[in-house]
């Protein structure tokens, strides 16, 4: 493991209090991950009745 890794790791862990990567995303990576979310529901939503025909 790299040094910088570490570092990265322990500098979260101070900042949440946490390692874990969702409860170390700034805001707008959440709104990031919920948006691709909805648009893949939305093209699951509009390329199913085309399937159909």
């Amino acid at each position: 493991m790299m040094p910088s890794t570490f570092d990265h790791w322990i500098s979260q862990s101070g900042n949440s209090g946490s390692f874990k990567a969702k409860d170390n995303r700034i805001p707008e990576q959440n709104e990031l991950i919920v948006l691709r979310k909805e648009l893949k529901q939305l093209r699951m939503e509009t390329d199913t009745p085309n399937r159909l025909h």
